[in-house]
């Protein structure tokens, strides 16, 4: 065992915090540029040097990104039941490099991808033969392991190496999760423009092996800060406690809780465990009715329970409480991301439509390019948030956060509301400008160019970019102090898995749209052609699904108990004499 390894509570962690955060940060700023660079281009690389269908590629890149949304739930037990987050980190880390260089290989190597397409019109295209296909998805597959392991851990890896008991280790940890969302979003930034434009215009193989370069100095940063790392090694799976709670509390549905159940339940706290000992309350009462005792029971010499599938402690039972009330929080975020979906895509049918020139000049800002202005909006907020506005609230409100979380959190879904009515006026703008003045030319298989400047989308995507400041980073933070100490790398995999749900939440609502509505006698709202349907209708429609989100958070918000522990409350607190007498 290393010397940081938090096995017991007896010895307490040398916790470095801020002196760790030179080797976390840059791990992740480094892993960061080197997937995001790899994936933000990867359609086009399908499409170009793999001479894959536009259909054919969007599948798969679709099928790649689900696959490790989803697969971080994996990871997260792995990390939380049997490795750990820093093994798993490690390990993930090291896949990910090896399949960024399969993949690199496959653009350097002539016999790995299929010869490239004729100039000419006529010209046959040789598709990818099957081994070829074989190298490529092993690259992939070793990019699913890698983000599988680092999406749901590298976040709270970082948290772990401050003290959450010092009122600096909780100031470290604010803005560590504030910090860490920014050093994203430059990773994004430096993707979509410096990487993307030397894989489009220099070299496949060079465009590939600067992320390839970048991901192996993300490894070295992360191994070399080992030794004064905080390793909290897993206790085993938290899942089977949780459904050990719900079995015992069903088995005993029939018996009556106690007058003064905080006293007369069973309330055995195990001195090994990594988790805070957790308070009695009295929201989800049904559940604590695994928690009484019978004369059926039977108790350990040490005051643990001798059947846990019989009889489960208090601590147990608020576990399970505090992932039960994270739910409804995450299926408003699940809502709220659905805006975000549409400033990823039809922004960029937006703008492909628009006047991207700067200037009088004839360069043109590509559109997809656009989405940049997100990424600058978040940048540029975080730290006038983190530095002037949250120290101003801490005086005011006295919390270390500035204010709640699902404070924070509820403003974002408020902006996100004003996001989509801006985008809707935007593109009532641009299309009537298109229908009334004289155009820019025309956009194959699309329609005319309207004259309305691409600088209009700017504020909506500005307003994103400080809308995610609140919400997602919020949420981030929501989670990683909501869950057990013990789930805490399934807490980070909650957000990737409501980013996967949410997609295709908006892609069912696309093609509702397209099928369910019409302007004239051939399109629809979401034509190909944006000038001839009403795009800014279905902004309209998400703007009202994102009113009625908000309402459902607000009541979520009311009644949501934020989980407290005898450390952090002054709350009638638990006896603690083992063993207790039973009730019948």
């Amino acid at each position: 065992m290393e010397k940081n390894e938090v096995a017991v509570t007896k010895k307490e962690p040398n916790y470095r915090g801020v002196k760790a955060m030179p080797f976390v940060i840059g791990n992740e700023t480094f892993e960061k540029l080197g997937t995001l660079g790899t994936s933000s281009n990867m359609l086009v690389y399908l499409s170009t040097v793999f001479n894959m269908s536009s259909i054919s590629a969007t599948n798969l890149i679709n099928i790649f990104h689900g696959t490790c949304n989803f697969g971080t739930l994996i990871g997260a037990f792995l990390s939380d039941t049997y490795l750990g987050r820093y093994k798993t980190l490690g390990i993930a880390s090291v896949s990910s490099f090896l399949g960024m260089l399969v993949l690199t290989l496959t653009a350097a190597v002539s016999v790995l991808h299929p010869p490239e397409c004729g100039a000419e019109e006529n010209s046959k295209c040789v598709g990818p033969t099957p081994w070829q296909l074989a190298f490529l998805f092993s690259a992939f597959g070793l990019l699913v392991v890698g983000a599988s392991g680092i999406r749901p851990c590298n976040l709270a890896f970082g948290a772990d190496q401050f003290n959450p008991n010092t009122d600096s280790g909780r100031k470290g940890i604010n803005s560590f999760f504030n910090w860490y969302y920014f050093t994203f979003t430059f990773a994004m930034m430096i993707s979509l423009t410096v990487i993307v434009y030397v894989q489009s215009n220099v070299n496949w193989a060079i465009g590939l092996g600067i992320p390839t370069f970048l991901m192996f100095l993300s490894c070295a940063f992360f191994f070399i800060g080992s030794r004064i790392y905080v390793k909290v090694l897993p206790e085993g799976s938290p899942m089977i406690s949780m459904a050990q709670v719900l079995i015992v509390a069903y088995k005993k549905r029939e018996l009556k809780l106690p007058e003064q159940p905080w006293s007369n339940l069973f309330n055995y706290f195990s001195p090994d465990s990594i988790n805070s000992k957790l308070t009695y309350s009295d929201q989800l009462r049904f559940l604590n009715k695994a928690s009484i005792i019978t004369k059926d029971d039977e108790i350990n010499k040490d005051g643990s329970a001798a059947n846990p599938w019989g009889l489960c402690s208090i601590q147990h039972v608020e576990e399970m409480k505090c992932v039960i009330r994270v739910i409804p929080i995450w299926i408003a975020g699940i809502i709220y991301y659905v805006v975000l979906a549409q400033m990823n895509t039809y922004v960029v049918f937006q703008a492909i439509q628009s006047n991207r020139r700067l200037g009088s000049g004839k360069f043109e800002i590509p559109a997809a390019s656009y989405s940049v202005f997100t990424m600058i909006g978040l940048t540029v907020w975080i730290p006038i948030y983190d530095r002037l506005i949250v120290p101003l609230l801490r005086r005011i409100t006295r919390k270390d956060e500035g204010i709640s979380l699902l404070q924070r959190i509820g403003i974002g879904m408020v902006l996100a509301i004003a996001i989509m009515l801006v985008s809707a006026l935007v593109e009532t703008h641009r299309r009537t400008l298109a229908l009334t003045r004289p155009t820019l030319g025309r956009v194959p298989r699309k329609g005319a160019i309207s004259s309305m400047s691409g600088s209009w989308l700017i504020p909506q995507l500005a307003l994103a970019g400080i809308s995610e400041a609140f919400t997602v980073i919020g949420q981030i933070e929501f989670f990683y102090k909501q869950f057990p100490e013990n789930m805490r790398s399934f807490a980070g995999s909650f957000l990737f898995c409501g980013f996967a749900i949410s997609s295709y939440l908006s892609s069912f609502l696309i093609s509702v749209v397209h099928r369910t509505t019409k302007v004239g006698e051939t399109e629809n709202w979401l034509s190909e052609d944006l000038n001839k349907g009403r795009l800014d209708y279905f902004y309209y429609i998400v703007a009202g699904l994102e009113v009625v989100n908000l309402g459902y958070f607000l009541i979520c918000s009311k009644y949501y108990k934020y989980k407290t522990t005898q450390n952090s409350t002054a709350d009638v607190a638990m006896e603690e004499l083992q063993p207790q007498k039973p009730v019948i």
